[in-house]
């Protein structure tokens, strides 16, 4: 068997024709270099499948390339798209995602963000919701001048860059479209109570009715916390009602799919008599039938963006940024499926 000669770092520079320190500087996400360059020198690594020696990497940069994702989120849908794109940005900019799930024990939580500074030497921490919130963790990486990045925060908004989307808003046009489509009587299930984007778009919905003057009973009103179980307890109790609401604003995806199970096994039709709408837009508003009518949050770019945020070289100190800056909303956008319609 003839072993194929593994390509060096020399073979690029020659290929492209340029120096091995532009090729380097290309490798590190060097904003200086030219986009015709970057593109030649990308190009040749991946035709000559050129991987660098991480070990010399690091050591000739001081930097590990290696960024850490702390997640504490009951919806199994949202974390798994995160995690997905997140792992392909890293992928594709030369650095690893290290992920670790956040314990209801603070103490071992905060023991396993200590050991990803100080053992696994991450570059910096991605803080997901609710995790994002936590004054402890949030405190440690501070006194450890570990940047990080916060997707969603509901508090302290200036600490940190940090990525969101108007949940407010969002949730307010998708009540609206509810109204416009006849509806009068709409549920509401609230998602976690730990998260602030549970808050926005309860506010946003109760804004919504009350613009139209349209009065809620509180039992239209269940608590849940974006877990497709709480969603199956808090629509028994809705569908229970001797007047039952036309239709129900679930927080996310996970509690609307369990609305739409609960009404179908209750003989229910799902949308001729009752409408069902979402939040988030995971992959599981298209594997249920019907297909949730749902607000499409913009989770592959939010990870994306968390992720560039480390690798672009463009930011060298969080500390340095101005408040303008700290802030990244995305778009959304209200994606109409089969699980709505309008009154007829």
């Amino acid at each position: 068997m003839v072993k194929v000669k593994k390509a060096r770092i020399q073979d690029v520079a020659l290929e492209a024709g340029v120096s091995m320190m532009t090729v380097s500087r290309v490798l590190n996400q060097d904003p200086k270099v030219s986009d015709s360059t970057r593109s030649k020198v990308l190009a040749v690594a991946e035709q000559l499948q050129y991987r660098p020696n991480e070990s010399a990497r690091r050591l000739a940069s001081n930097k590990s390339y290696l960024i850490g994702l702390l997640y504490d989120n009951p919806s199994d849908a949202y974390i798994s798209q995160f995690l997905l794109s997140a792992l392909k940005s890293c992928r594709t900019k030369g650095f690893h995602l290290v992920v670790d799930e956040a314990d209801k024990n603070i103490e071992k939580t905060l023991q396993s963000v200590k050991d990803l500074i100080n053992e696994t030497k991450v570059d910096g921490m991605i803080l997901l919701p609710p995790v994002c919130e936590q004054k402890e963790i949030i405190d440690c990486l501070q006194e450890a001048n570990v940047p990080f990045v916060r997707v969603a925060p509901d508090s302290h908004l200036t600490i940190s860059p940090y990525i969101c989307m108007d949940d407010y808003q969002a949730a307010f046009d998708l009540t609206e479209m509810l109204i416009k489509q006849g509806h009068n009587k709409i549920g509401h299930i609230i998602g976690d109570a730990n998260q602030g984007v549970s808050r926005l778009r309860y506010q946003g919905y109760l804004d919504a009715l009350r613009s139209n003057k349209i009065n809620t009973p509180p039992e239209y009103i269940e608590q849940g916390c974006f877990t497709y179980q709480s969603g199956m307890v808090a629509a028994t109790k809705m569908l229970a009602l001797k007047d039952k609401p036309s239709a129900i604003f679930a927080a996310n995806d996970d509690m609307a799919a369990a609305v739409i199970s609960i009404a179908q096994n209750q003989g229910i039709n799902v949308p001729n008599d009752l409408s069902v709408v979402g939040f988030d837009d995971t992959t599981l508003a298209t594997v249920v039938w019907p297909n949730i009518t749902t607000v499409r949050q913009p989770i592959d770019e939010m990870a994306k963006l968390a992720v560039s945020l480390f690798t672009s070289n463009k930011v060298k100190d969080f500390t340095d940024l101005k408040s303008n800056q700290l802030r990244n909303i995305l778009d959304f956008k209200i994606i109409q499926r089969e699980s709505s319609k309008p009154i007829e």
